[in-house]
């Protein structure tokens, strides 16, 4: 019986204190007794409840157990794993953006701690004769031969979060910082609201719900989209196709959860539940989806216009560029988000198994479109886990112009990786809609730690290029990423994958190519019969 002896052994002390008190009188014996047939009362609740066996079976001790799995999270990430170890972000990564976005110049000693011989791991190769970097950072041109106001993007710039998973102050503060750096802001797909339009470029992305471009049965209104569009801190619109973190499904904001503001940035009803479903309304071909794209840009007034997805079966993105060559039009920009993209709420199935990562989708999409011709064309952004310099060179190489950060720039703002999004009860009042955790962010003050942070990340990637030799991000080639296959072989990318040569798809498809090419079909996001 030793699992009840915390309530054995409480319910006489309770029983003594209790007599102590009464013969005594004393508030220290009082106070004593009191606490004990509090836990006495503690331990009987726990051992009548029907709810956890393990109360039943320790009652009272039984409470240490879900204390210590409470804590388990924070003394693991504070305490327990090695600078490199943590997931999403090692520390070394947090401590990296969080110095950088104060102004600290982030420096360490001694050596890496990580392990060059484990299979895997990657490095850069430097140049025997290393450049000078340019006094300002290369910038990308966005805008294919349709596009009539093309736009210079950064490096590296704030990947799509919303108002409603980001609290407002965070969305400020992160607009701000952009108007200061001269990077764009990507509001996500819950509208564009005056958190986004604080004097920064913007991206302006629309989801299935057309959330800030709806009409009240839940299509597109190109009218509202149009006006909303030609506001001159929106440089770009994108639709998004899906998300890294959780592809093929849609979201779920609560009722409760939609305040009258975020109602209003959305075209929704106040308190009622807002869904974005899985799919679009807009098309259900590749074609119908080019096509609409190139409406977009006709509403938004020659702006860049392109789409979002994390890449899934190869012969659908094969399909869609089947259609861009039909239809003579294409996208100016298309941003490859990887499965190792953040979310505020996913499956956790969804969050670890489904998807393609980064690497894969991004080198997917870029050869994709050499092989039809398209490439110098349409720009390609980067999205998933990109937060130091090195992460902006490696997908630069990897076939990428331009790269975007969400739990980065979170963090910059504050973010402590606490993992609490969707519980609406971030600690330090990013990811909340709660107005009393969300005054605890200052604006001003975190706005210059998100310039900072861009700058300083960007700053290394240009330096890292100059010591590879390279003046200009377009110099970067496959060749210069080197991958760890196994203990004693190494390989670059450029001999690890298959890269195709302007047009090859049109005009020869190789074999490991052929069978996807075949089954992709302009008209259906189904396979082609063979």
């Amino acid at each position: 019986m030793t699992r009840y002896a915390a309530l054995v052994v409480v319910a006489s002390a309770a029983a003594a204190l209790v007599l102590l008190s009464a013969l005594t009188g004393g508030v220290a014996w009082i106070v004593l007794a009191a606490v004990a047939v509090l836990l006495l009362a503690v331990g009987v609740a726990d051992l009548v409840q029907r709810r956890h066996s393990i109360l039943r079976n320790y009652p009272i001790l039984g409470h240490g157990r879900f204390l210590l799995e409470r804590v388990r999270p924070e003394l693991q990430q504070y305490f327990i794993e090695r600078n490199y170890d943590g997931r999403p972000y090692d520390r070394d990564t947090r401590t990296s953006i969080y110095e950088r976005a104060k102004g600290i110049k982030d420096e360490q000693a001694f050596g890496t701690e990580r392990d060059v011989a484990e299979p895997g791991y990657e490095w850069l190769l430097h140049s025997t004769a290393p450049i000078d970097p340019p006094a300002e950072p290369p910038r990308v041109t966005v805008g294919g031969p349709h596009c009539t106001k093309p736009y210079d993007m950064a490096l590296l710039n704030v990947s799509a979060m919303s108002f409603g998973a980001l609290s407002g102050a965070a969305l400020t503060a992160l607009n701000r910082g952009a108007a200061l750096g001269g990077f764009a802001h990507d509001t996500g797909e819950g509208g564009l609201t005056d958190h986004h339009l604080q004097g920064g470029d913007v991206v302006w992305e629309i989801g299935s719900g057309y959330f800030g471009a709806r009409t009240r049965d839940g299509g597109f209104d190109e009218g509202e989209f149009g006006e909303k569009a030609a506001h001159p801190n929106v440089r770009c619109v994108s639709l998004k196709l899906s998300q890294g973190a959780k592809p093929g499904i849609g979201g779920v904001l609560p009722g409760p959860k939609v305040t009258a503001e975020i109602a209003q940035a959305r075209d929704v009803p106040q308190g009622q539940t807002c869904v974005s479903p899985a799919s679009h309304k807009v098309f259900s071909t590749p074609r119908e989806l080019v096509r609409f794209i190139a409406h977009m840009r006709e509403l938004a007034g020659g702006k860049p216009t392109g789409f979002k997805l994390c890449v899934g079966a190869r012969h659908e993105f094969l399909a869609i560029c089947k259609a861009m060559v039909d239809e003579g039009v294409a996208p100016d920009f298309i941003i490859v988000d990887g499965s190792e993209g953040g979310t505020g709420a996913a499956p956790m199935e969804y969050e670890d198994h489904v998807g393609t990562p980064l690497t894969e989708g991004l080198m997917l999409a870029h050869n994709a479109l050499v092989g039809v011709g398209l490439r110098d064309q349409v720009r390609i952004g980067a999205s998933g886990k990109v937060a130091t310099g090195s992460d902006i060179v490696k997908r630069l190489a990897q076939g990428a112009d331009y790269t975007n950060a969400a739990r980065a720039m979170m963090m910059a703002v504050g973010c402590i990786q606490s993992q609490r999004c969707n519980t609406n009860r971030c600690p330090v009042g990013v990811a909340t809609q709660d107005p009393r955790r969300s005054r605890a962010l200052d604006v001003p003050s975190k706005t210059m730690r998100v310039r900072n942070y861009q700058q300083a990340a960007v700053a290394e990637a240009v330096q890292i290029m100059a010591s590879m030799g390279v003046h200009h991000p377009g110099q970067l080639s496959p060749r210069m990423l080197i991958r760890r296959v196994d203990h004693a072989t190494v390989r670059s990318y450029a001999d690890l994958y298959r890269w195709l040569a302007p047009g090859e798809l049109l005009a020869d498809p190789p074999e490991d190519w052929a069978a996807d090419w075949a089954r992709a079909d302009p008209d259906s996001f189904q396979e082609t019969p063979r």
